[in-house]
C-alpha cells in the first residue's frame, strides 16, 4: 500500500463503505469523492490506518503530501523522509 486510495481500499475490503461511515461519524459519499479525487483527507486516512492496524502518523503524512500542490520543497520532504525509512511513494 503506498496511496490513501489503496488504503481505503484495503478498508473496505473488510467493511462496507456504510459501516465505515457510520463508525467514524462520516459521510459514506466521502469514499466515493476520495476515489474520484485520488486521495484521503489526512484526518480520514489517519482515522482509517489506525481502525485497521496500520501507522496512523504514516498515512497522515501521505494524504498530506498526496493533497499538497507540486514544488521543490515537496520534493525535498519526500527524498527526507524516503531517507529516514518512511515508506513512501511519491
Amino acid at each position: 500500500m503506498k496511496t490513501t486510495v489503496e488504503l481505503m481500499e484495503k478498508a473496505l475490503s473488510i467493511k462496507p463503505a456504510a459501516e465505515w461511515a457510520r463508525q467514524l461519524g462520516i459521510a459514506r459519499a466521502l469514499f466515493t469523492n476520495a476515489k474520484t479525487r485520488g486521495n484521503l483527507s489526512p484526518i480520514v486516512a489517519g482515522e482509517l490506518a489506525g481502525e485497521i492496524g496500520e501507522d496512523p502518523q504514516k498515512w497522515i503524512v501521505i494524504a498530506a503530501l498526496e493533497t499538497g500542490k507540486e514544488s521543490a520543497c515537496k520534493e525535498k520532504l519526500v527524498s527526507r523522509l524516503r531517507k529516514t525509512h518512511m515508506t513512501l511513494m511519491m
